[in-house]
């Protein structure tokens, strides 16, 4: 099939999965659709570059997460996010430095995820969820393109944004679920 049809098919889905939750009763101001959202690569580099700060958010935002959740499933996820991302950060800077010494990186990351200053609990689970799917969805995106535009200069990155798109998409899963359970 066409790199290009595979491509905006997947694009297509992902748009759909957007139009569901936002068909969410009681969507609110927590989901933020930032410009870092549906973010565009054209290189592995690009990839690596635009990946790390992506991932520093949510661990940043699941750290808070961490700490002002109520509910054990939420502290849980918040503590796989932070322990997956933190190695896969650490990954993608070691092939930074390792395949692209000399290269200067100006990217300037755009934000996805709200302010989550006052909030707790319940409130603190829906808007965080409603983030990372969100977010997830972002990663999702920029990984299959790398994938479906063979765009992967070396198999470490091909797999491990083959790893990035499949357990995201299973947490967008899990997450959607969570909500249509508890709100």
């Amino acid at each position: 099939m066409n790199k290009r049809l595979v491509l905006f098919l997947t694009i297509f889905l992902i748009f759909g999965a957007v139009s569901i939750v936002f068909a969410q009763p009681g969507f609110g101001p927590g989901a933020m659709m930032g410009p870092g959202m549906m973010e565009s690569i054209d290189s592995e580099y690009d990839f690596l570059v635009k990946m790390i700060p992506h991932h520093e958010e949510a661990v940043s935002k699941a750290k808070i997460l961490r700490y002002n959740t109520n509910r054990e499933e939420m502290r849980k996820f918040a503590r796989d996010i932070i322990k997956v991302q933190t190695q896969e950060i650490k990954e993608m800077k070691k092939y930074l430095a390792e395949w692209y010494p000399d290269r200067t990186n100006n990217y300037q990351y755009q934000p996805m995820m709200g302010d989550y200053k006052g909030l707790s609990g319940e409130e603190l689970d829906y808007v965080f969820l409603q983030d990372m799917i969100f977010h997830h969805m972002g990663a999702v995106m920029m990984s299959q393109q790398l994938i479906v535009q063979d765009l992967a200069e070396h198999r470490s990155v091909y797999l491990l944004a083959r790893s990035i798109r499949d357990s995201q998409r299973q947490e967008i899963f899990m997450m959607q679920d969570w909500l249509n359970q508890w709100y």
